[in-house]
Protein backbone atom coordinates (compact mmCIF):
# COMPACT_ATOMS: atom_id res chain seq x y z
CA UNK A 1 0.00 0.00 0.00
CA UNK A 2 1.49 3.24 -1.04
CA UNK A 3 2.96 4.75 2.07
CA UNK A 4 3.74 9.06 2.96
CA UNK A 5 6.87 10.79 2.82
CA UNK A 6 7.34 10.02 6.47
CA UNK A 7 7.22 6.35 5.81
CA UNK A 8 3.67 6.10 7.63
CA UNK A 9 0.93 4.31 5.42
CA UNK A 10 -1.18 6.75 3.28
CA UNK A 11 -4.09 4.97 4.58
CA UNK A 12 -3.21 6.02 8.36
CA UNK A 13 -2.57 9.59 6.86
CA UNK A 14 -6.29 9.88 5.95
CA UNK A 15 -7.68 7.57 9.28
CA UNK A 16 -5.97 10.35 11.52
CA UNK A 17 -7.19 13.44 9.22
CA UNK A 18 -10.42 12.41 9.70
CA UNK A 19 -10.48 11.61 13.40
CA UNK A 20 -9.39 15.33 13.78
CA UNK A 21 -11.83 16.51 11.54
CA UNK A 22 -14.50 15.07 13.76
CA UNK A 23 -13.22 15.93 17.09
CA UNK A 24 -13.13 19.33 16.14
CA UNK A 25 -17.10 18.85 15.65
CA UNK A 26 -19.38 20.17 18.56
CA UNK A 27 -20.43 17.33 20.91
CA UNK A 28 -23.70 15.59 20.04
CA UNK A 29 -23.49 16.95 16.62
CA UNK A 30 -24.52 15.19 13.14
CA UNK A 31 -22.54 16.11 10.03
CA UNK A 32 -21.63 15.04 6.74
CA UNK A 33 -17.42 14.19 6.27
CA UNK A 34 -16.22 15.07 2.44
CA UNK A 35 -16.68 12.66 0.08
CA UNK A 36 -14.11 9.79 -1.00
CA UNK A 37 -13.45 11.80 -4.53
CA UNK A 38 -13.34 14.94 -2.41
CA UNK A 39 -11.20 14.14 0.17
CA UNK A 40 -8.84 12.14 -2.17
CA UNK A 41 -8.19 15.81 -4.22
CA UNK A 42 -8.02 17.82 -1.01
CA UNK A 43 -5.02 14.67 0.69
CA UNK A 44 -3.97 13.75 -2.79
CA UNK A 45 -4.21 10.18 -2.48
CA UNK A 46 -6.65 7.42 -4.29
CA UNK A 47 -10.17 6.94 -3.44
CA UNK A 48 -9.18 3.79 -2.20
CA UNK A 49 -7.15 4.96 0.05
CA UNK A 50 -9.88 7.47 1.39
CA UNK A 51 -12.33 4.53 1.45
CA UNK A 52 -10.02 2.02 3.67
CA UNK A 53 -9.93 4.93 6.01
CA UNK A 54 -13.51 5.29 5.98
CA UNK A 55 -14.17 1.67 6.62
CA UNK A 56 -11.76 1.67 9.86
CA UNK A 57 -13.91 4.87 11.58
CA UNK A 58 -17.13 2.52 10.64
CA UNK A 59 -15.89 -0.12 12.47
CA UNK A 60 -15.07 1.92 15.07
CA UNK A 61 -18.66 3.55 15.64
CA UNK A 62 -17.37 6.70 14.32
CA UNK A 63 -18.95 7.52 11.05
CA UNK A 64 -22.09 6.30 9.45
CA UNK A 65 -22.62 5.47 5.64
CA UNK A 66 -25.83 7.09 4.35
CA UNK A 67 -26.49 5.03 0.82
CA UNK A 68 -26.11 7.76 -1.99
CA UNK A 69 -25.55 10.66 1.05
CA UNK A 70 -21.98 9.58 1.86
CA UNK A 71 -20.45 9.58 5.71
CA UNK A 72 -21.83 11.26 8.45
CA UNK A 73 -19.88 11.91 11.79
CA UNK A 74 -20.99 10.51 14.86
CA UNK A 75 -20.03 12.60 17.45
CA UNK A 76 -20.55 11.54 21.29
CA UNK A 77 -22.10 14.17 23.87
CA UNK A 78 -20.72 13.83 27.35
CA UNK A 79 -23.55 15.62 28.45
CA UNK A 80 -26.28 13.59 27.02
CA UNK A 81 -27.14 10.72 29.78
CA UNK A 82 -30.05 8.39 29.56
CA UNK A 83 -32.84 9.19 32.55
CA UNK A 84 -34.78 5.96 32.59
CA UNK A 85 -36.49 6.64 35.49
CA UNK A 86 -36.44 10.60 34.66
CA UNK A 87 -39.41 12.96 33.13
CA UNK A 88 -39.45 11.58 29.63
CA UNK A 89 -41.61 14.55 28.39
CA UNK A 90 -39.00 16.62 29.74
CA UNK A 91 -36.06 15.05 28.30
CA UNK A 92 -38.13 15.50 25.12
CA UNK A 93 -38.52 18.67 25.27
CA UNK A 94 -35.09 19.85 26.25
CA UNK A 95 -33.25 17.88 23.58
CA UNK A 96 -35.90 18.51 21.17
CA UNK A 97 -35.15 22.04 21.29
CA UNK A 98 -30.94 21.60 21.28
CA UNK A 99 -29.45 22.82 17.85
CA UNK A 100 -26.91 20.14 18.47
CA UNK A 101 -29.47 17.03 18.02
CA UNK A 102 -30.79 15.73 15.13
CA UNK A 103 -34.68 16.25 15.71
CA UNK A 104 -36.95 13.47 14.12
CA UNK A 105 -39.86 13.96 16.86
CA UNK A 106 -41.97 15.21 14.47
CA UNK A 107 -41.45 19.53 14.08
CA UNK A 108 -44.21 21.52 14.31
CA UNK A 109 -45.89 22.52 10.72
CA UNK A 110 -46.10 26.18 11.16
CA UNK A 111 -42.05 26.17 11.42
CA UNK A 112 -41.93 25.82 7.60
CA UNK A 113 -43.40 29.55 6.11
CA UNK A 114 -44.53 32.56 8.34
CA UNK A 115 -46.88 35.21 7.87
CA UNK A 116 -45.21 37.52 9.94
CA UNK A 117 -43.82 40.08 7.18
CA UNK A 118 -47.72 40.23 5.85
CA UNK A 119 -48.91 40.70 9.80
CA UNK A 120 -46.56 42.98 10.57
CA UNK A 121 -46.88 45.15 7.40
CA UNK A 122 -50.69 45.74 8.13
CA UNK A 123 -49.77 46.23 11.75
CA UNK A 124 -47.72 49.22 10.70
CA UNK A 125 -50.90 49.95 8.42
CA UNK A 126 -53.38 50.03 11.06
CA UNK A 127 -51.02 52.11 13.38
CA UNK A 128 -50.84 54.99 10.94
CA UNK A 129 -54.70 55.01 10.34
CA UNK A 130 -56.09 54.07 13.38
CA UNK A 131 -53.71 54.67 16.06
CA UNK A 132 -55.97 54.51 19.11
CA UNK A 133 -56.48 50.71 17.87
CA UNK A 134 -53.32 49.90 20.56
CA UNK A 135 -55.31 51.08 23.39
CA UNK A 136 -57.07 48.44 25.94
CA UNK A 137 -57.31 45.00 25.50
CA UNK A 138 -60.85 43.24 25.53
CA UNK A 139 -60.99 40.54 27.88
CA UNK A 140 -62.61 37.73 24.99
CA UNK A 141 -60.62 39.10 22.48
CA UNK A 142 -61.01 42.00 19.86
CA UNK A 143 -64.25 42.23 18.09
CA UNK A 144 -63.18 42.05 14.26
CA UNK A 145 -60.96 39.23 15.20
CA UNK A 146 -63.67 37.16 16.47
CA UNK A 147 -66.50 38.29 13.92
CA UNK A 148 -63.80 37.26 11.52
CA UNK A 149 -63.78 34.20 13.34
CA UNK A 150 -67.61 33.68 13.65
CA UNK A 151 -67.73 34.15 9.81
CA UNK A 152 -65.19 31.47 9.03
CA UNK A 153 -66.83 28.75 11.01
CA UNK A 154 -70.77 29.82 9.97
CA UNK A 155 -71.68 27.05 7.54
CA UNK A 156 -75.46 27.50 7.80
CA UNK A 157 -78.54 28.97 8.85
CA UNK A 158 -78.61 25.97 12.01
CA UNK A 159 -74.55 26.17 12.29
CA UNK A 160 -73.60 29.88 12.35
CA UNK A 161 -71.76 31.96 14.72
CA UNK A 162 -72.01 35.21 16.28
CA UNK A 163 -68.91 37.28 17.83
CA UNK A 164 -70.51 36.91 21.41
CA UNK A 165 -69.97 33.25 20.49
CA UNK A 166 -66.05 33.39 19.97
CA UNK A 167 -63.29 33.94 22.98
CA UNK A 168 -59.83 34.65 22.65
CA UNK A 169 -57.18 33.49 25.01
CA UNK A 170 -53.05 33.64 25.63
CA UNK A 171 -52.40 30.11 24.04
CA UNK A 172 -54.14 26.52 23.90
CA UNK A 173 -53.35 25.28 27.57
CA UNK A 174 -54.69 28.67 28.73
CA UNK A 175 -58.51 28.63 27.08
CA UNK A 176 -58.61 25.13 27.71
CA UNK A 177 -58.00 25.86 31.81
CA UNK A 178 -60.54 28.63 31.42
CA UNK A 179 -63.29 26.39 29.57
CA UNK A 180 -62.68 23.32 32.09
CA UNK A 181 -63.29 25.86 34.93
CA UNK A 182 -66.41 27.26 33.58
CA UNK A 183 -67.82 23.89 32.58
CA UNK A 184 -67.49 22.38 36.34
CA UNK A 185 -66.73 19.05 35.75
CA UNK A 186 -66.23 17.79 39.37
CA UNK A 187 -67.40 14.37 39.56
CA UNK A 188 -67.48 13.80 35.73
CA UNK A 189 -65.21 12.79 33.31
CA UNK A 190 -63.98 13.52 29.54
CA UNK A 191 -63.78 10.94 27.21
CA UNK A 192 -60.78 11.08 24.61
CA UNK A 193 -59.37 9.17 21.62
CA UNK A 194 -55.78 8.07 21.81
CA UNK A 195 -53.01 9.00 20.74
CA UNK A 196 -53.23 12.64 21.76
CA UNK A 197 -51.58 15.40 21.89
CA UNK A 198 -49.66 15.38 25.18
CA UNK A 199 -50.05 19.18 25.14
CA UNK A 200 -53.70 18.70 25.53
CA UNK A 201 -54.18 15.30 27.65
CA UNK A 202 -51.69 16.90 30.34
CA UNK A 203 -54.37 20.23 30.51
CA UNK A 204 -57.01 17.25 31.94
CA UNK A 205 -54.50 15.83 34.38
CA UNK A 206 -53.59 19.32 35.52
CA UNK A 207 -57.41 20.09 36.27
CA UNK A 208 -57.71 16.71 38.28
CA UNK A 209 -60.32 15.75 35.65
CA UNK A 210 -60.86 12.02 34.57
CA UNK A 211 -59.47 11.06 31.30
CA UNK A 212 -60.97 7.88 29.80
CA UNK A 213 -59.02 6.64 26.58
CA UNK A 214 -60.26 5.54 23.35
CA UNK A 215 -57.31 4.61 21.12
CA UNK A 216 -58.42 4.67 17.44
CA UNK A 217 -58.28 1.60 15.13
CA UNK A 218 -55.59 1.55 12.26
CA UNK A 219 -58.25 3.56 9.78
CA UNK A 220 -58.83 6.46 12.30
CA UNK A 221 -62.31 4.38 13.27
CA UNK A 222 -63.51 3.99 17.04
CA UNK A 223 -64.91 0.86 18.44
CA UNK A 224 -67.89 1.94 18.49
CA UNK A 225 -69.56 -0.62 20.88
CA UNK A 226 -67.34 0.39 23.75
CA UNK A 227 -67.10 4.41 22.69
CA UNK A 228 -71.62 3.56 22.95
CA UNK A 229 -71.03 1.64 26.57
CA UNK A 230 -68.51 4.07 28.17
CA UNK A 231 -71.28 6.66 27.59
CA UNK A 232 -74.03 4.71 29.14
CA UNK A 233 -71.90 2.98 32.17
CA UNK A 234 -69.28 6.04 32.96
CA UNK A 235 -69.93 9.46 34.20
CA UNK A 236 -68.86 11.08 30.88
CA UNK A 237 -69.65 14.90 30.45
CA UNK A 238 -67.82 15.58 27.88
CA UNK A 239 -66.11 13.86 24.82
CA UNK A 240 -63.01 15.72 22.69
CA UNK A 241 -63.11 14.47 19.74
CA UNK A 242 -60.89 15.87 16.27
CA UNK A 243 -63.03 17.73 14.05
CA UNK A 244 -61.76 15.44 10.95
CA UNK A 245 -58.07 14.91 11.26
CA UNK A 246 -56.53 13.03 14.22
CA UNK A 247 -52.93 13.96 14.96
CA UNK A 248 -50.37 12.41 15.51
CA UNK A 249 -52.41 8.99 14.15
CA UNK A 250 -52.32 11.45 10.82
CA UNK A 251 -56.11 9.68 10.12
CA UNK A 252 -59.39 10.75 9.36
CA UNK A 253 -62.54 9.28 11.01
CA UNK A 254 -64.56 6.85 8.66
CA UNK A 255 -67.98 8.62 7.95
CA UNK A 256 -69.82 5.94 9.09
CA UNK A 257 -68.27 6.22 12.53
CA UNK A 258 -68.71 10.17 12.97
CA UNK A 259 -72.49 9.31 11.60
CA UNK A 260 -72.63 7.20 14.49
CA UNK A 261 -70.61 8.94 17.19
CA UNK A 262 -72.87 11.98 16.72
CA UNK A 263 -76.20 10.20 17.18
CA UNK A 264 -74.33 8.03 20.54
CA UNK A 265 -73.56 11.64 22.05
CA UNK A 266 -76.77 12.92 21.08
CA UNK A 267 -78.15 10.00 22.47
CA UNK A 268 -76.71 10.27 26.17
CA UNK A 269 -76.46 14.07 25.98
CA UNK A 270 -72.72 14.52 26.07
CA UNK A 271 -71.21 17.35 24.77
CA UNK A 272 -68.18 17.54 22.48
CA UNK A 273 -65.17 19.57 22.59
CA UNK A 274 -64.19 19.11 18.99
CA UNK A 275 -60.84 19.49 18.74
CA UNK A 276 -59.78 21.77 15.71
CA UNK A 277 -56.26 22.44 15.85
CA UNK A 278 -55.36 20.78 12.79
CA UNK A 279 -57.95 20.17 10.36
CA UNK A 280 -56.94 22.85 8.36
CA UNK A 281 -53.76 20.59 7.70
CA UNK A 282 -55.87 17.76 5.59
CA UNK A 283 -53.70 17.59 1.84
CA UNK A 284 -57.16 17.01 0.41
CA UNK A 285 -59.14 19.51 3.07
CA UNK A 286 -62.62 18.50 1.31
CA UNK A 287 -62.02 14.79 1.89
CA UNK A 288 -64.60 14.34 4.79
CA UNK A 289 -66.52 16.88 6.59
CA UNK A 290 -66.47 17.89 10.11
CA UNK A 291 -67.94 16.38 13.12
CA UNK A 292 -69.48 19.45 14.49
CA UNK A 293 -71.80 19.41 11.55
CA UNK A 294 -73.70 16.40 12.60
CA UNK A 295 -74.20 16.83 16.48
CA UNK A 296 -76.42 19.42 18.40
CA UNK A 297 -74.88 23.07 18.67
CA UNK A 298 -76.75 23.74 21.87
CA UNK A 299 -73.80 20.97 22.95
CA UNK A 300 -70.92 21.97 21.31
CA UNK A 301 -67.88 23.36 21.55
CA UNK A 302 -65.19 23.97 19.25
CA UNK A 303 -61.53 25.21 19.87
CA UNK A 304 -58.45 26.15 18.10
CA UNK A 305 -55.41 28.10 17.57
CA UNK A 306 -54.40 31.07 15.34
CA UNK A 307 -50.84 29.54 15.59
CA UNK A 308 -51.82 26.85 13.54
CA UNK A 309 -53.09 29.09 10.29
CA UNK A 310 -50.79 32.75 10.90
CA UNK A 311 -47.43 30.88 12.87
CA UNK A 312 -45.83 31.49 16.24
CA UNK A 313 -46.11 34.99 15.51
CA UNK A 314 -50.02 34.60 17.09
CA UNK A 315 -50.05 31.81 19.32
CA UNK A 316 -53.56 32.51 20.64
CA UNK A 317 -56.19 30.22 20.80
CA UNK A 318 -59.94 30.30 20.75
CA UNK A 319 -63.03 29.09 21.56
CA UNK A 320 -66.59 28.64 19.75
CA UNK A 321 -69.82 28.17 22.47
CA UNK A 322 -73.35 28.98 21.86
CA UNK A 323 -74.06 28.01 25.13
CA UNK A 324 -72.38 28.45 29.08
CA UNK A 325 -72.03 32.43 27.53
CA UNK A 326 -72.44 33.62 31.23
CA UNK A 327 -70.54 31.22 32.75
CA UNK A 328 -67.67 31.34 29.98
CA UNK A 329 -67.69 35.23 30.47
CA UNK A 330 -67.11 35.56 33.85
CA UNK A 331 -64.47 32.98 33.93
CA UNK A 332 -62.67 35.28 31.40
CA UNK A 333 -62.84 38.15 32.83
CA UNK A 334 -61.58 36.70 36.25
CA UNK A 335 -58.67 35.87 33.94
CA UNK A 336 -58.05 39.31 32.32
CA UNK A 337 -55.79 37.91 29.29
CA UNK A 338 -54.02 40.86 27.49
CA UNK A 339 -53.63 40.06 23.89
CA UNK A 340 -52.17 42.95 21.81
CA UNK A 341 -55.23 44.38 20.07
CA UNK A 342 -52.99 45.54 16.99
CA UNK A 343 -51.88 42.53 16.13
CA UNK A 344 -55.74 40.70 16.51
CA UNK A 345 -56.83 43.36 13.99
CA UNK A 346 -53.91 42.22 11.68
CA UNK A 347 -55.18 38.64 11.80
CA UNK A 348 -58.85 39.74 10.94
CA UNK A 349 -57.83 41.76 8.29
CA UNK A 350 -55.52 38.42 6.71
CA UNK A 351 -58.93 36.52 7.46
CA UNK A 352 -60.93 38.74 6.08
CA UNK A 353 -58.35 39.50 2.66
CA UNK A 354 -58.04 35.71 2.15
CA UNK A 355 -54.26 35.99 3.01
CA UNK A 356 -54.68 32.98 5.49
CA UNK A 357 -56.62 30.71 3.43
CA UNK A 358 -53.85 31.15 0.19
CA UNK A 359 -51.02 30.31 3.33
CA UNK A 360 -52.64 27.02 4.34
CA UNK A 361 -52.55 26.03 0.67
CA UNK A 362 -49.07 26.85 0.27
CA UNK A 363 -48.61 24.96 3.65
CA UNK A 364 -50.52 21.83 2.92
CA UNK A 365 -48.93 21.90 -0.64
CA UNK A 366 -45.42 21.61 1.07
CA UNK A 367 -46.42 19.54 4.31
CA UNK A 368 -47.75 16.92 1.58
CA UNK A 369 -43.93 16.92 0.12
CA UNK A 370 -42.37 16.78 2.98
CA UNK A 371 -43.99 14.26 4.19
CA UNK A 372 -44.29 12.07 0.89
CA UNK A 373 -40.70 12.10 0.95
CA UNK A 374 -40.40 11.20 4.65
CA UNK A 375 -42.61 7.99 3.69
CA UNK A 376 -41.15 6.87 0.65
CA UNK A 377 -37.33 7.12 3.07
CA UNK A 378 -38.98 5.52 6.26
CA UNK A 379 -40.28 2.64 3.52
CA UNK A 380 -36.73 2.28 2.14
CA UNK A 381 -34.82 2.14 5.63
CA UNK A 382 -37.20 1.23 7.79
CA UNK A 383 -40.04 -0.78 6.09
CA UNK A 384 -39.02 -3.96 7.51
CA UNK A 385 -38.90 -2.56 11.16
CA UNK A 386 -42.17 -0.40 11.36
CA UNK A 387 -45.90 -0.47 10.46
CA UNK A 388 -46.89 2.97 8.80
CA UNK A 389 -49.24 4.70 6.84
CA UNK A 390 -48.89 7.99 4.89
CA UNK A 391 -51.13 10.44 6.55
CA UNK A 392 -53.88 12.28 5.59
CA UNK A 393 -52.66 15.56 6.59
CA UNK A 394 -50.16 17.48 9.58
CA UNK A 395 -46.74 17.29 9.96
CA UNK A 396 -45.73 13.56 11.00
CA UNK A 397 -45.84 9.83 10.72
CA UNK A 398 -47.30 7.89 13.66
CA UNK A 399 -45.26 4.40 13.18
CA UNK A 400 -45.30 0.85 15.35
CA UNK A 401 -42.45 -1.18 15.93
CA UNK A 402 -43.37 -4.81 14.49
CA UNK A 403 -41.18 -6.52 17.46
CA UNK A 404 -41.97 -6.09 20.60
CA UNK A 405 -39.52 -3.13 21.43
CA UNK A 406 -40.47 -0.36 24.08
CA UNK A 407 -39.09 2.95 22.65
CA UNK A 408 -38.68 4.31 26.13
CA UNK A 409 -35.08 2.81 26.05
CA UNK A 410 -34.77 3.38 21.92
CA UNK A 411 -35.29 7.07 23.03
CA UNK A 412 -32.66 7.24 25.08
CA UNK A 413 -30.35 5.47 23.35
CA UNK A 414 -30.74 7.37 20.50
CA UNK A 415 -29.93 10.69 22.59
CA UNK A 416 -26.52 9.39 22.92
CA UNK A 417 -26.17 9.76 19.38
CA UNK A 418 -27.93 13.19 18.60
CA UNK A 419 -31.00 11.66 17.84
CA UNK A 420 -34.65 13.05 18.86
CA UNK A 421 -37.81 10.48 18.16
CA UNK A 422 -41.00 10.92 20.10
CA UNK A 423 -41.87 7.84 22.24
CA UNK A 424 -45.86 6.50 21.76
CA UNK A 425 -46.41 6.38 25.87
CA UNK A 426 -45.72 10.27 25.76
CA UNK A 427 -49.59 10.42 23.68
CA UNK A 428 -51.16 8.26 26.20
CA UNK A 429 -52.03 8.89 29.80
CA UNK A 430 -52.22 5.45 30.91
CA UNK A 431 -49.40 4.43 29.20
CA UNK A 432 -50.32 3.27 25.69
CA UNK A 433 -48.05 2.99 22.90
CA UNK A 434 -44.83 1.52 23.87
CA UNK A 435 -44.51 0.15 20.78
CA UNK A 436 -45.31 3.48 18.42
CA UNK A 437 -43.03 6.75 18.16
CA UNK A 438 -43.81 9.82 16.21
CA UNK A 439 -41.55 10.79 12.82
CA UNK A 440 -41.34 13.95 11.02
CA UNK A 441 -38.94 15.42 9.06
CA UNK A 442 -35.58 17.27 10.60
CA UNK A 443 -35.16 21.10 9.79
CA UNK A 444 -31.70 20.46 7.75
CA UNK A 445 -30.45 18.94 4.67
CA UNK A 446 -32.06 16.32 2.82
CA UNK A 447 -28.84 13.61 3.74
CA UNK A 448 -29.58 14.36 7.74
CA UNK A 449 -33.22 13.00 7.34
CA UNK A 450 -31.30 9.80 5.77
CA UNK A 451 -28.51 9.65 7.96
CA UNK A 452 -31.49 9.69 11.15
CA UNK A 453 -33.11 7.05 9.84
CA UNK A 454 -30.34 5.08 9.29
CA UNK A 455 -29.39 5.34 12.91
CA UNK A 456 -33.01 4.50 13.79
CA UNK A 457 -32.43 1.34 11.79
CA UNK A 458 -29.60 0.00 13.31
CA UNK A 459 -30.84 0.86 16.72
CA UNK A 460 -33.89 -0.89 15.67
CA UNK A 461 -31.84 -3.64 15.28
CA UNK A 462 -29.48 -4.06 18.31
CA UNK A 463 -32.16 -3.66 20.14
CA UNK A 464 -34.14 -6.47 18.71
CA UNK A 465 -31.22 -9.06 18.76
CA UNK A 466 -30.46 -8.34 22.35
CA UNK A 467 -34.10 -9.22 23.56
Amino acid sequence: MKTSDNGEFAYRAVYRYLVELIEQMAPGSYSRLPSLRDLAQRLDVSISTVQYAYSLLEHEGRVQPVPKSGYFAKVPNSDIQPRSGGDLLQDLQQHGNSPRMLVLSGSQAQALQSLESALLGIERQLLRQYPRLAGAPQPCGELELRTALAARYTRSAQLYWSAEDVYLALDVRSLLETTLAALELHNSAVLVTTPCSWRLLRVFQAARIRVIELPLGPEGGLDLERFARLLRDEPVRLAMLASRLSVPHGSLMPEADRQAVARLLDQHGVWLLENDLDAELCYRPAAAGYLRELVDPQRLLVFSSLERSVGAEAPYAYLLSRQWQGSLHRHFLLRGFRLPPLRQQAVARLFNKGRIDLHLEQLRQRLHERLSHLYRQMQLHLGSQLDFRMPAGGACIWARVRAPVDTRPLFHRLLQQGLVIAPGELFSLSGDFRQHLRLGCPAGPQGDLQYGLSVLSDELQRMQSAS
